[in-house]
C-alpha cells in the first residue's frame, strides 16, 4: 500500500548531492528502484541543462542559472503533484542554496546529505565506466571539495562511496528516508 498525501502538503525531501562521477545518481536509482511507498525519486537534470554559453547569456552565469533551477524544484517539490510523502531529489548543488530555497518555498522538512568520494576514484569513474572524461577536471575537483567543506560547515551527512557498496550507499539513503518519514515538521 502507498503512503500518500494529501497533494497541498509538502513532502519531506532529501537532496542528494555531490560532484560528477561521486555516485549519487547511482545511489538514488538504487533507491528509486526498491520503490519504497511514499517515496518519489526526482533528477535535477530532467528540468534540460543548458550549455555554459547559454547559461551565461539567459542567466549571468552557471551559479546564476543552478540557484534559477534550485528555486524551480523547489516549488515543484512543495506542490507535490505526486503526493509523496519524501521527495528525494539527485542534484549537483550548493547545500545552502538548496536548502534556503526550500525554506523559501515553505517545505519544511529537509535534508542535504552529500555523496562523496577522493578525487582520484571519481577522476577514474569518470574516465572509466561513465565515459566522461571531459569532467575530470581540476574544476570538477574544486567543485567536490567545495561540496564536502560546505557539508562539513552545515554538518550535513555523507555517504563516501569509496568505501561502501552500491547497496550499503542506498540503504544509508533509505535510513535518511525513514528518518524524514518520521520527522515532525517544525511548528509554522
Amino acid at each position: 500500500m502507498a503512503v500518500r498525501v494529501a497533494a497541498a502538503e509538502p513532502p519531506a525531501v532529501l537532496v542528494v548531492t555531490g560532484a560528477s562521477g561521486a555516485g549519487k545518481t547511482t545511489l538514488v536509482r538504487g533507491l528509486e528502484s526498491r520503490a519504497v511507498a511514499g517515496v518519489g525519486c526526482y533528477y535535477f537534470d530532467e528540468i534540460g541543462v543548458p550549455s555554459p554559453e547559454e547559461m551565461a547569456r539567459r542567466f549571468g552565469g552557471g551559479a546564476q542559472w543552478q540557484a534559477w533551477a534550485t528555486e524551480r524544484w523547489a516549488a515543484r517539490l512543495r506542490r507535490n503533484a505526486d503526493g509523496v510523502a519524501v521527495a528525494v531529489l539527485d542534484a549537483q548543488v550548493r547545500p545552502s542554496g538548496v536548502l534556503a530555497a526550500l525554506r523559501d518555498a515553505g517545505v519544511r522538512r529537509a535534508q542535504v546529505v552529500l555523496v562523496d568520494c577522493g578525487h582520484a576514484e571519481r577522476n577514474e569513474r569518470l574516465r572509466g565506466a561513465r565515459a566522461q572524461p571531459e569532467l575530470a577536471t581540476p574544476d570538477m575537483d574544486c567543485w567536490a571539495a567545495y561540496l564536502r567543506g560546505q557539508a562539513d560547515a552545515l554538518a550535513l551527512p555523507s555517504v563516501d562511496t569509496a568505501l561502501c557498496t552500491p547497496d550499503e550507499g542506498v540503504a544509508a539513503l533509505a535510513a535518511h528516508v525513514v528518518t524524514l518519514l518520521h520527522t515532525e515538521a517544525p511548528a509554522a
